[in-house]
């Protein structure tokens, strides 16, 4: 059973590459303002912008194994995850995603795609009708990830349509970087259908950026605010194992009584990576999925709780300014 859950989402770019300006134009005005987007109307300033992506890439990959890596020796991955949100401002203009027009003068949008090489971003064409059997094979070729037809009456819903699946879509690499920082058990559940679906629903509504963990289970979140969530994740079946740690953290036997019996979690993991002061954490727990397996608890980190603060990523989108199309 594939699992079909990104376990590591974050917001990034989105590059337009088209010779209208007319039409850069609307896109700049249709696509979702809480989007990064840039606009190109030349092939040789959309090469000068991508030219060093993939070595960014790759030196943020690098930071997430090290980040796995040193979890594996015993160091938490909590707190790494949230030293790297505070410490690495360069993720988010990433670029996640490159749209390009297929006919443009001098060339053509699979000769610019093909030149990315190991780029290992999404790519998406625009196409004519004249162009359409062209992109389909490029598509059947695995040359590009989709191609949207420009003569189509919904043109504009159905790419931003298809911009957003393929913003929330699991990065296959990133996917299985993080997988590894999940017991088996747990891959196993985030597999359910009815849990993953709870879940994709979950972080859509409230996060831009998030990473599912394994020790302790759940997943951190980031809104665009800059707030962090952490929603905790426990299986029915460690109920009573989870009681009785909070006993043992001094909690109230009123308390110990409602984990048991699955109506609150406690955050002790989180309090204890964390440092945090004052008593362990509850929260009501609700059910996750459809088959009852597995309960939720979601837990607000204010700020004096973080190691270092956080940057906004509503902040970085403001700094970015108008957009404008870049013809140079």
């Amino acid at each position: 059973m594939a699992l079909t859950l990104s376990l590591f989402q974050r917001p990034g770019g989105i590059v337009f590459l088209d010779d209208d300006p007319d039409y850069l134009d609307m896109l700049g005005m249709v696509v979702p303002a809480n989007w990064q987007v840039e606009l190109y109307s030349r092939p040789s300033g959309f090469a000068k912008r991508m030219q060093h992506e993939n070595e960014r890439w790759e030196a943020d990959a690098a930071i997430q194994m090290d980040m796995i890596d040193r979890g594996h020796q015993g160091q938490p991955l909590l707190p790494q995850v949230l030293g790297y949100w505070a410490s690495t401002p360069s993720r988010y203009p990433l670029v996640k995603t490159c749209v390009v027009d297929y006919a443009m003068p001098g060339t053509n949008g699979l000769l610019v795609l093909d030149a990315l090489q190991d780029w290992p971003g999404s790519r998406v064409l625009l196409t004519g009708q004249a162009d359409e059997q062209v992109a389909v094979k490029a598509f059947n070729n695995g040359l590009i990830d989709q191609f949207v037809p420009k003569q189509a009456p919904n043109i504009t819903e159905h790419l931003l349509s298809t911009l957003h699946k393929m913003s929330r879509a699991a990065h296959p690499r990133l996917n299985t970087l993080w997988r590894t920082a999940l017991r088996p058990g747990q891959q196993f559940l985030l597999q359910v259908p009815s849990v993953s679906q709870a879940l994709q629903a979950h972080t859509e509504q409230h996060w831009v950026e998030y990473v599912v963990l394994g020790e302790p289970f759940g997943v951190l979140g980031l809104t665009a605010a800059g707030e962090c969530h952490w929603l905790q994740l426990e299986p029915t079946a460690g109920l009573r194992d989870l009681a009785e740690l909070a006993g043992s953290a001094g909690l109230g036997f009123d308390v110990v009584r409602s984990i048991e019996n699955g109506r609150q979690l406690a955050a002790i993991e989180l309090h204890q990576q964390l440092h945090l002061p004052g008593p362990v954490r509850v929260a009501p727990a609700v059910p996750i999925g459809d088959d009852g397996t597995l309960l939720a608890a979601r837990f607000v980190l204010a700020a004096a709780d973080l190691p270092q603060p956080i940057s906004a990523y509503n902040d970085f989108l403001a700094a970015q300014g108008a957009r404008t199309i870049q013809d140079a």
